[in-house]
């Protein structure tokens, strides 16, 4: 029967798959404890002999690394799909799929939810400086270093979001419950953009940074958006103004907004991600205006089964269909 891998554990989606893919597929776990180990079982005779398609979570890289060159390489001819388990697929070298004819999905929607509650979190935190709120009340402090004037209401503020995609739409119709006004840059009009969220195309970016009270950022990291938010675009947010970052780490220039938080440009900021995860720059600590949460963006059972659930549909659809829904943009060409 065709084989398929699960690469990374399921936590949430057992029966699920044992029903999805009953009669279907047999079902391979990944249980390489390395690297080499992995690799050597890839080649005939291995244990992966013969898959077809993968499932792929992010946890398969704490044992295996990435899914570079090398492992992209080593898969037998016999691939064809790798379902990723995940909105961001920076962990899997789409380029060398595409060489080698692999079609890569992800899970776009499911994490809109988890992801847009996290920022809206960050955004309110940042705000009313509750996380330096919250370090006081645990270490005896009630309110020290708090004062008013730091501190400031959601309502009638100016949200830029940067990269209306599913999860930037989702805090934006958040946001608009207190209201906020709603202003956002992608390369193109958002086609399910709601008419009271304004589009600032690339020529009028600047005047978009400027009316910013935060600026909250959605896109995905690729080689092109790696420091997409640098020094010069930092510095054309209003002074005071607020960053929060659900996306990848290393979409913005680490260096530039430390540099604008020691001299007061920004006014606070909102991190759920870092560029060298999970590490984190430990000059963050020392400002009481930054809230840093360790990557929570996608931490709920509700959102994780979802997107167990979307990626295992797009392997099983792959075997029934020859393609499954949510392939990633740079692959599309591929079908």
């Amino acid at each position: 029967m065709t084989r398929v891998m699960i690469c990374g554990d399921l936590v949430w989606a057992h029966q699920e798959c044992k029903d999805m893919f009953n009669g279907i597929a047999d079902v391979v776990a990944m249980d390489s404890p390395d690297r080499a180990h992995f690799l050597a079982n890839l080649k005939p005779g291995g244990k992966y002999e013969g898959i077809v398609g993968i499932y792929r979570h992010n946890v398969s890289a704490d044992f295996i690394g990435i899914f570079d060159r090398e492992i992209i390489g080593a898969l037998a001819g016999s691939v064809k799909w790798i379902a990723h388990n995940g909105a961001g697929y920076d962990q899997i070298d789409v380029q060398a799929c595409k060489e080698k004819g692999i079609i890569v999905s992800n899970t776009p929607g499911a994490v809109d939810d988890a992801t847009a509650t996290t920022a809206l979190y960050l955004m309110i935190s940042a705000f009313r400086q509750y996380s330096l709120a919250e370090r006081n009340v645990r270490t005896n402090k009630w309110k020290s270093g708090l004062h008013s004037g730091k501190a400031h209401d959601l309502t009638g503020k100016t949200l830029a979001i940067l990269g209306l995609g599913g999860i930037g739409l989702r805090l934006a119709e958040l946001a608009r419950a207190f209201p906020m006004r709603i202003v956002y840059h992608n390369r193109h009009p958002a086609p399910n953009a709601p008419e009271w969220a304004e589009y600032y195309p690339t020529e009028k970016l600047d005047e978009m940074l400027a009316s910013a009270d935060v600026l909250s950022v959605h896109v995905p990291l690729r080689k092109e958006t790696e420091h997409l938010v640098d020094e010069t675009m930092i510095r054309k947010l209003k002074k005071g103004a607020i960053i929060v970052n659900t996306a990848r780490g290393k979409v913005i220039d680490e260096e530039a907004m430390i540099r604008a938080l020691q001299d007061g440009h920004l006014g606070a900021i909102g991190l759920d991600v870092y560029p060298n995860e999970p590490e984190v720059n430990p000059r963050f600590f020392d400002f009481p205006n930054a809230t840093l949460l360790p990557h929570m963006g996608t931490e709920t059972c509700d959102s994780q089964k979802k997107m167990e659930i979307r990626a295992l549909t797009n392997l099983k659809d792959f075997l029934q269909k020859g393609a499954g829904t949510d392939v990633v943009p740079e692959l599309k060409g591929l079908l």
